[in-house]
Order: C-alpha cells, then structure tokens, then sequence
C-alpha cells in the first residue's frame, strides 16, 4: 500500500464522527438536577443539544459549506497543511521562509491557542515547550511582524462557529446577513464574503495570504502534496486544483472535525455518570442555572451566536510587550461593521479545553480561568475607554460564594477539558520540516533536528 493510501486509512479513524442518542442514567440528587436544568435550557429540550458527535460519519458534523462537504480525503489534506512550515514561502525576509506555520499561533497542547499573550508566526523566532519561548526577531523591526492585535482564538469546534474571528467578520451567513453593505470595506478581504461562503472557508483563505503562505502546483509537487490534492479535489480541473482556495476546503473540512467529545461532561452526556466528579457537576449547575452562563454559552461547544461587551483589557492596554496592534481589532464588531453600536462588542467564545491556554479574553487580561470567573462574579468594567452605557446587560454580579466560584471553576477548568485533543496532530509533515515552527532556535527547543 502506498504511502497517501495508509495516511487516509489512519487519518478515517482518527478523525471520524457520528452521532449517538444520548442516555443518562442517574442515582443521585446533583445528576437529576443537572439532567432537569439543561433541559430547561436546551433549544431542543433534550440533552442531545449539548451532545458532540463522535464515532464514525461526518454526516452529523453541523454547519458544513455546500460548496466543500467534509471528505476523508479533504481532512487529510488539511490536517497536514495546517502544520506544514514548507508552505510559509512569503516571508518579509528570507531568513524566515519555510520557518513558521497556521499552528505556530495554534497549538494543540494548549488548547490550539498561541503559547504566548499574542500570536506570532513570520518574524519569530523559538518555541520553548508550548510556545510560550516565541520571540521577535532581532532582525524583524515590529511593523514587518506577523503578530496578530488580539489573542488567537482557539481553532476547535468550529463545527458550531459560523462566522470566524473575534469579530465575526468572515461568512456570507449567520451572523453576517444583513451586513453586505461593509464586505470588503474595512477589510478588503472580506469581499469574499460576496461569494457565498460559510465562515471558515472564507476565513481560512483570508489567513493563508494575511499570513505570508503560498499554494502552488511546483510546491505542492516539491513537499509531496500533490496527490494528496488529487485525491481530495479529483473534480476540480488541474490548472485550479493547487490553490489557497483549496487549501482552504482543506484546512476547513480538518478544522471541522476538531471536536472535544473526550471531554468529561461530553462524557456524561452520553451516559458515563461518573466520568465528571461532585464539584465539576455542581459547577455544572451554577454554569447553567445561577451563575447564568447559558444565557451568553448555549451550545454544543457552549459558544454563542452573538457579540457583547464586558469591558475587559485590549492587548496593547497589558503589561506585556506588544507589536503591531493598531489594526483595528480592539474596536470588535465595530472594525467590520463600521457601527458605533458596535464598538467595543466580541464574539462569545467556546469554552472547551481552556485550563492551559495561559491567557484570556480578546486582550490576554487574565491568565487563568478562575481570575475569568472572578471577573464574571465582581461584574465590574475594567477598561476605562469602554463607556458604561456600552457594556453588555448579561454582564453583573453574580453574588457567588468562594466555593461556588471553585466549582464553577472546576467545571470549565476540568469538566470541558478533553485530554487527548493531541489526537488530531499528526507524527509528521511530508515536507520533513519541524512544525509548528522551523527556524534554528524552534529546532533546538523542540528537539526535531
């Protein structure tokens, strides 16, 4: 058997979903009331709401583009490229090329998040153990990094984003309807929401050229790629088979299939009692009942489908040292929309696998999750350029006690980590290189050369 034919034999069960009914048999007085709560709160009134497929069809992956159905062949694709340093080909300066890659702000360890309070990719160097050892470039001046104004977003669950980015700026649909007027105007790349496109397909196509990648036929035939792309995009005529465009149904199908259904209140929802412990399921309550969480977080990754402001930090308002962030992204939704209404809004995030991301909210203002919860309970601004009239009505004091405060905590801490998210890493890339970086320091930290 040849090498792509084993890559998507392996890469079938690695990534393959389905979607099971869920069962919940309970002997205690926490779980009945968990069980009850959430169907309070679910759309659907059931658990199933809440439930993330697993096992082995892709059919039941939401949110899918029309245009790029999710194939085994497009996950394997993708699931290479999104590592490969070999396609970082427009570097500012030489040095760089082929050194950093979409996971080097992305990493799978931590949550596939940056290791650091701002993601850096072209410009860097170094990784350290999680990369947290990234650096600029003594060679780099700051406005010819690639360092991003806002801390990354996570890159998991996408399944149930529909517009990508804090700001939602990417996608033809959801949250973006209505919001034709402004495609392509504050950012020129958001024209391509003019072509009919779900978010991550928009949006990944948007990052490949903001993030100095190159697609092309002779790469692709250099690191090995093509057959990968003629396997995954056989319908698609050759001279336009080998593009960003494709890499992005590629990258998209793969980020697709990133899914946190090891996670112990998965888990529980599928009918292990035991898999979350008394203080996780009591967090649980408090997320979905007093604390409120549910009312920003109602989904199967408890992200939320809307925009709000809670007054947290901007990157460049930390302590921290900080390149280039007068892009815009501190204004949130108002960068795209181009509303005062707007100003100062960001998307509800997911809540999955956070314990290690190190830092938190758009601005990298607090650095673990019980000073999050903390921030949530005292329901206090802190960012004195936001107006207060601006600020979120969802967003007050909670009036929780400490050790409501170290339940809830524990709940998003350990009940929604998924231990084995590695699993959707692979071993290598064809081109051989390190990844996520593959500059001489990064090869040195990360011990692959």
């Amino acid at each position: 058997m040849n090498k792509l034919g084993l890559f998507l034999i392996l890469i079938s069960f690695t990534f393959s979903c389905t979607h099971e009914p869920t069962i919940v048999e309970t002997d205690t007085d926490v779980d009945a009331a968990l069980i009850e709560l959430l169907k309070t709160k679910s759309f659907t009134g059931d658990l199933d709401f809440y439930t993330m497929p697993s096992g082995n069809n892709y059919d039941y992956i939401p949110n899918q583009d029309p245009k790029n159905p999710i194939t085994y062949p497009k996950v394997a694709l993708g699931n290479m490229l999104f590592y490969e340093t070999g396609i970082g080909m427009t570097a500012k300066k030489p040095e760089s090329v082929a050194t950093y890659s979409c996971s080097s702000c992305h990493i799978p360890e931590i949550g596939f998040t940056a290791g650091r309070f701002q993601g850096i990719a072209d410009g860097a160097l170094g990784f350290g153990a999680h990369g947290e050892g990234r650096a600029i470039s003594p060679n780099y001046q700051g406005n010819e990094v690639d360092a991003q104004g806002a801390r990354p977003l996570p890159v998991i669950n996408l399944a149930y984003v529909r517009n990508p980015l804090w700001n939602g700026a990417f996608g033809s649909f959801g949250m973006n309807a209505g919001t034709e007027s402004v495609w392509g105007v504050a950012d020129p790349l958001t024209s391509i929401n003019k072509e009919n496109r779900e978010g991550l397909e928009a949006v990944v196509t948007r990052a490949l050229i903001t993030h100095r990648q190159d697609i092309n036929k002779e790469l692709m035939d250099k690191l090995g790629y093509t057959a990968l792309f003629d396997n995954a995009f056989y319908d698609i005529p050759e001279n336009q088979r080998y593009t960003l465009q494709t890499a992005s149904h590629a990258i998209s199908a793969y980020f697709r299939t990133i899914l946190t259904n090891q996670a112990p209140f998965q888990k529980w929802l599928r009918g292990e009692q035991n898999a979350m412990t008394e203080s996780q399921k009591n967090g649980a309550i408090l997320f979905f009942g007093k604390a409120q969480c549910v009312n920003c977080h109602n989904s199967p990754s408890l992200n939320g489908q809307r925009f709000a402001a809670i007054g947290v930090k901007d990157l460049d308002q930390n302590d921290y040292l900080v390149y280039k962030t007068d892009d815009g992204r501190s204004k949130g939704r108002a960068s795209f929309t181009l509303k005062d209404a707007d100003l100062y809004k960001f998307k509800v995030p997911q809540l999955y696998n956070l314990k290690d991301a190190g830092f938190y909210f758009h601005g990298s203002s607090k650095t673990s999750l019980r000073e999050v919860v903390e921030y949530f309970n005292n329901g206090v601004s802190e960012n004195p350029r936001i107006e207060k009239y601006r600020i979120d009505g969802q967003f007050r004091p909670l009036f929780l006690t400490d050790a409501e405060v170290s339940d809830l905590t524990e709940f998003l801490a350990n009940g929604l980590y998924d231990p084995n998210i590695t699993r959707y890493k692979p071993n290598v890339v064809y081109s051989g290189n390190c990844f996520p970086n593959n500059d001489v320091q990064s090869q040195i930290d990360l011990g692959c050369k």
